[in-house]
C-alpha cells in the first residue's frame, strides 16, 4: 500500500494527473517486486528538506535527488514473519522534485520518467538492495531496469523476483 505527501513548496509542480501516474507506476512496480500489500510512504519534496535530511542521516551537506529509510533489517530479499492479516512496512522515501526537474531536463525525458525512476530507486533500497561496489550497482540497477519496465507497462504486471544478491551484498559482509 502506496502513500503519496505533496509538500506545499513542491505542489504546483507536481499536478494532480502527475500524482495519479506516479501513483500507478509506483503501484505496479511494488506489485512487480510482490510487496503490493506491504506500506510505502513515498513524499515528493524540495530541495531544502532533502539537504537537511541528507545532513543529519547520512553526513553529507548538499541535497540530493532521492533518499530511502527502510525499517526492514534483514538481509535482501528475506521477509521476517508477521502475524497473519500485518502489512509489513518497507519505510519512506522523499525526493526532491526541484532537483528531478533538473535532472529530467539534463537527460531529456519529463518528470514522471524521472519521479519514476528516483522512486523505483527508493523502492529498492527499501527491500535491501544497494550499490556500494560494482557488483551490487549491476544487481540492483539491473533489478530497477525490471521494475521500471512493468511499472511504465499498460497490461497485466508481471511478477519480477529479486535476483540473488552479490557476495558483497550480504548481510554478514557488511554489518550495519
Amino acid at each position: 500500500m502506496l502513500t503519496l505527501q505533496v509538500r506545499d513548496s513542491v505542489r504546483k509542480s507536481v499536478p494532480t494527473p502527475l500524482r495519479a501516474a506516479l501513483r500507478r507506476q509506483v503501484g505496479r512496480a511494488m506489485r512487480a517486486a510482490g510487496v503490493e500489500s506491504a506500506l510505502v510512504s513515498l513524499t515528493l519534496s524540495d530541495d531544502a528538506e532533502l539537504h537537511e535530511l541528507n545532513r543529519i542521516y547520512a553526513e553529507e551537506d548538499h541535497p540530493t535527488d532521492v533518499l530511502s529509510f527502510a525499517q526492514r533489517d534483514a538481509d535482501p530479499g528475506v521477509a521476517i514473519p508477521l502475524p497473519p492479516g500485518t502489512p509489513e512496512t518497507l519505510g519512506d522515501v522523499i525526493i526532491s522534485v526541484e532537483t528531478a526537474i533538473r535532472q529530467a531536463s539534463a537527460q531529456g525525458h519529463d518528470l514522471l520518467a524521472e519521479l519514476g525512476h528516483l522512486s523505483i530507486h527508493g523502492l529498492c533500497h527499501l527491500l535491501g538492495m544497494d550499490h556500494r561496489d560494482a557488483q551490487e550497482e549491476r544487481w540492483m540497477f539491473g533489478y530497477e531496469a525490471l521494475l521500471r519496465g512493468e511499472a511504465r507497462g499498460l497490461g497485466r504486471v508481471t511478477r519480477q523476483p529479486m535476483p540473488p544478491a552479490p557476495l558483497s551484498a550480504r548481510k554478514e559482509e557488511h554489518p550495519r
